[in-house]
């Protein structure tokens, strides 16, 4: 087994694309903190929650895979499998912004909400694994499996934390390199916990080849990055309504309860 069939590049690549695609989402997440109508923040957390769960995390761990390599044998992938691991991501993550983006914030809703991101991000990864296809199969050593659930959990966690309590743009940059090095830690500590057995007996795999999904898949990750972006720069700023101007972020009304 070769995590690094095709060289570093996807793990480069992966890790610019994942804190990319942080960086956009955590930035919708600010935003959404500063929205007065409930349904523009709303709005924005979706946003944020398919910047991070679908491009940050899953586009990752997708050219990540990309380098995944077993001797003597073809790889192929479930694509049912595959979009459902992206709408996993996305959804979980959805789930924890909502917790801290749309409620009063506390340091027990941050917890919660990075537990949740956390465990989706290790929940996408090893679902995304299923979906592998070649001749023989795969075991998991339990102890780095574990590992990379604490890993995603303690990095999503101080995302969020970042995103939400320090506001400055340097700090946020950090939130998104925090993001990146969760997502690749979480599939690299992963990877190691797997072991193959090829039987070369078993039928070669007819699903589909992992450049079949390329092209779609960047293309379509591609423009969500480009609406997202548009949407950053052309979208007018929230409108405080009188009296509002000092509320605490995240305690307008609506969101207390």
């Amino acid at each position: 087994m070769q995590d690094f069939s095709m060289g570093p590049w996807t793990l480069v690549l992966a890790i610019v694309t994942s804190f990319i695609g942080s960086l956009i989402g955590l930035s919708c997440v600010a935003r959404a903190r500063r929205e007065c109508r409930r349904r523009h923040a709303v709005l924005w957390t979706a946003c944020g929650a398919v910047a991070i769960g679908g491009v940050a995390i899953w586009l990752a761990h997708f050219i990540a895979m990309l380098g995944f390599a077993v001797t003597d044998s073809q790889v192929r992938y479930s694509a049912w499998l595959t979009a459902l691991s992206a709408m996993v991501a996305i959804v979980f993550v959805h789930i924890g912004l909502s917790i801290v983006t749309l409620r009063r914030f506390t340091a027990q809703r941050l917890v919660c909400a990075g537990a949740v991101a956390g465990v989706g991000i290790a929940f996408m990864h090893y679902l995304g694994m299923t979906a592998i296809r070649f001749q023989g199969d795969i075991a998991y050593d339990p102890l780095p499996v574990l590992l990379s659930v604490v890993i995603a959990v303690v990095a999503a966690t101080a995302a969020f934390w970042f995103t939400v309590v320090v506001t400055a743009t340097p700090a946020r940059l950090a939130a998104a390199l925090a993001m990146a090095g969760a997502v690749a830690g979480v599939h690299y500590t992963g990877m190691a916990a797997v072991s193959v057995i090829v039987i070369p007996a078993q039928p070669a795999p007819l699903d589909t080849d992992a450049f079949d999904l390329v092209f779609p898949v960047f293309v379509i990750s591609g423009l969500v990055i480009a609406a997202l972006l548009w949407a950053l720069f052309t979208s007018v700023g929230p409108e405080l309504g009188r009296g509002q101007q000092h509320a605490e972020p995240g305690a307008l009304a609506g969101r207390a309860h």
